[in-house]
């Protein structure tokens, strides 16, 4: 299934297999796109959304010089633009960042599933909240940690998103993204970002080399950029896994 990955391992959120099924039926097409392939600008009218199968996606905002600042980088199982429906335009762009593969769903099947079936409209409804969770706590990493701990909170994120996506054992990933990538994301410079990645090796908890990242010591490099998964309401026992220390009472 191409949706098999959308909102796995969710707390208290799961697709009943109807669900899923209608949910593949609402796909028009499936595509296979090249590294950094725009699929949306901003202020352009949408008629679709697109759910991300592989690789990896952004959303991001140029600012007057032409350079970028990633607001967002999606995983496979992530509707990257599902908030694209009951907006019709959005006020940022979306490409690929790696090669991808996605899914075509028409916005007019969105609109029937709302209709016919409530408890998925929900469902698609939380996918969305998740995201604005996500940019929550992106606000605060770019907003309070110095660059270690961007980077950090960073690469324990997307571990997290992967564990989740079932494409991370939780120490070993791949991430086919650049360290010019790294640095947009994290809103530093890619001198900055090679001098980060060199003090996470010396003290032994990250490496990223060749597209592949390793984490020595998970705890470490968790706590190391304040991370805590509870935002992204991922099942308890893969959050107990991840989390560096006891999750929130308001989570």
């Amino acid at each position: 299934m191409f949706t098999e990955r959308f909102l796995r391992d969710k707390r208290g959120v799961s697709l009943e297999l109807a669900e899923r099924q209608r949910l593949e039926r609402a796909i028009s097409e499936v595509l296979t796109l090249e590294p950094r392939t725009t699929i949306a600008r901003a202020g352009e009218r949408l008629h679709q959304s697109t759910l991300l199968i592989e690789g990896i996606m952004s959303r991001y905002i140029d600012d007057r010089n032409g350079l970028r600042q990633l607001v967002a980088v999606h995983v496979p199982g992530d509707f990257v633009d599902l908030h694209a429906f009951p907006l019709q335009t959005l006020d940022h762009d979306v490409a690929t960042m790696t090669a991808a593969t996605v899914a075509i769903v028409p916005h007019a099947e969105l609109e029937t599933i709302t209709l016919e079936m409530p408890a998925l409209a929900r469902k698609l409804w939380f996918a969305t909240l998740i995201d604005a969770s996500i940019h929550r706590a992106w606000l605060f990493r770019l907003g309070r940690l110095d660059a270690v701990g961007r980077v950090a909170h960073f690469l324990a994120e997307i571990n997290a998103r992967l564990v989740s996506a079932g494409l991370s054992d939780g120490r070993r990933f791949a991430l086919g993204i650049t360290q010019a990538d790294l640095a947009e994301i994290c809103g530093l410079t890619n001198v900055h970002v090679n001098r980060v990645m060199r003090q996470l090796r010396e003290e032994r908890l990250c490496v990223f080399r060749s597209s592949l990242v390793e984490i020595l010591k998970p705890e470490a490099l968790a706590a190391r950029g304040q991370f805590d998964p509870s935002y992204l309401y991922i099942d308890d026992r893969t959050h107990a896994s991840l989390s560096s220390h006891p999750r929130s009472a308001l989570s």
